[in-house]
């Protein structure tokens, strides 16, 4: 039995663009997720599935990560992550801008491994899937590219 190849091109993406959907929004509900334990909202600190409960924690573990820079600057550093990924997540669920904003997602979550690898070791940024994060974002962001190339591209 041979299988017929499905020319309705709407049909035939729908798999993609259910899967384009998934990602974005897991995405962004990583970022919000993450913020959301800075300012208390899973929890006080020391809660089961915690990280930080509070924004004093968070600042700690920010700094920590950010030993490389002046500790005058830390803070501002943990308020640029937390802003950034808030916009982030944003803009993948409104979708504006999304090729921008899934490398942009890709780039700060590089970030963060490599800050974490330099800080903590190669274990926690992989524990915590933060390179799968990024490569997701940057294949987003790639699918996007081609998606706009393919819908411009002469018939």
């Amino acid at each position: 039995m041979t299988e017929r190849l499905d020319m309705n091109p709407k049909r035939r993406d729908r798999p993609l663009i259910a899967a384009e959907w998934f990602l974005r929004i897991a995405l962004a509900a990583a970022y919000l997720s993450a913020v959301a334990d800075r300012f208390g909202l899973w929890g006080p600190p020391g809660s089961p599935g915690v990280a930080w409960g509070a924004w004093q924690p968070f600042l700690e573990y920010a700094s920590l990560l950010n030993g490389f820079a002046p500790e005058s600057i830390r803070p501002a550093l943990a308020w640029t992550a937390t802003i950034a990924e808030v916009v982030l997540a944003a803009g993948l669920l409104i979708g504006w801008r999304l090729r921008w904003f899934a490398a942009a997602s890709g780039a700060l979550l590089s970030i963060f491994g490599v800050t974490m690898i330099a800080a903590l070791g190669v274990k926690p940024p992989l524990d915590y899937s933060v390179f799968t994060g990024a490569a997701a974002s940057f294949l987003l962001a790639a699918q996007r590219r081609a998606a706009c190339a393919h819908t411009q591209s002469p018939a």
